[in-house]
């Protein structure tokens, strides 16, 4: 069965691997981009098939049209991928007030305005499958990318959360949590702020290094993350979190490990904080 795609941020990176193979698949794929040459060249991938809607997704009102306008025009959407983000690497001390809400504004809110401005019509259909591009940052920590992964967190959170409340309208909602793919994210696609504190030089000097080098050269093939993520459309019960990756799936799997080993280490201080009646919350 042929589906309608939505996905945002598709001129690039995963979102265009996501278009392409949904495209292939036979499917009718809308993408959002930023710039006019990238329309045309979204919509030369298939014509008739390959539609492109100029977005920022940082403008609520314009996602909301936008929604609204493909649901009116194109069709009934089927599969939201709420992709389009940016990478934000800097020592948290040395990063500005300006740069997290910028990062939010992306990766947070973006998302958040996508979600709801397609939600009302799944809803209503009683069927469909929201999908957000999170990151393995927003499963596990490392240091110099405190802003990117919060946003990451966040958005975590919030799409297991709305899975939960539509789960009963037949609405999936899965956050794919990639690890290192061979796109640009960490090349010219990422945000980097300037150096000022010498005494994070240890920390920070040989991650920046680091990713710098490894960027063209990571472990992940766009084309299998999304054909991952197709396979996971026509299931009963597909994942609440997709982690994409052998490289995310050591690292979140060690990451959570450790947390665990935490919560059993301070498991009675836990404990010790309750009322002495044992009283419990309702469910």
């Amino acid at each position: 069965m042929t589906k309608l795609f939505l996905i945002t941020g598709a001129s690039s990176g995963l979102g265009r691997a996501f278009a392409e193979a949904a495209l292939q698949a036979g499917h009718t794929v809308v993408g959002t981009v930023r710039k006019q040459a990238d329309a045309e060249a979204f919509e030369q991938l298939q014509p008739g098939k390959s539609l492109a809607r100029i977005l920022d997704v940082t403008d609520d009102d314009a996602v909301f049209r936008t929604v609204d306008e493909i649901e009116a025009e194109v069709g009934p959407i089927d599969v939201v991928i709420a992709n389009a983000g940016y990478g934000h690497e800097g020592v948290f001390e040395e990063s500005t007030m300006a740069e997290l809400r910028a990062q939010f504004e992306v990766n947070v809110f973006g998302v958040v305005a996508t979600v709801k401005a397609v939600l009302p019509h799944l809803r209503r259909r009683r069927r469909g499958h929201i999908l957000g591009v999170t990151s393995m940052a927003g499963l596990i920590t490392v240091p110099g990318t405190s802003f990117y992964q919060g946003s990451k967190y966040a958005v975590e959170g919030i799409l297991e959360t709305v899975g939960k409340e539509v789960a009963p309208f037949g609405v999936h909602v899965t956050a794919i949590a990639p690890g290192s793919f061979r796109t640009d994210w960490a090349g010219r696609s990422m945000v980097r702020t300037e150096r000022s504190v010498p005494d994070y030089d240890q920390v920070m000097n040989p991650i920046r290094d680091h990713r710098r080098a490894a960027s063209g050269n990571q472990l992940g093939d766009p084309r299998k993350a999304a054909e991952a993520v197709l396979r996971i459309l026509d299931v009963p019960n597909p994942p609440a979190h997709l982690v994409l990756g052998s490289d995310a799936l050591r690292l979140v799997a060690n990451g959570r490990a450790a947390v665990d080993r935490e919560i059993e280490e301070w498991a009675e201080l836990s404990r010790s904080t309750d009322f002495p009646d044992g009283a419990q919350l309702p469910g």
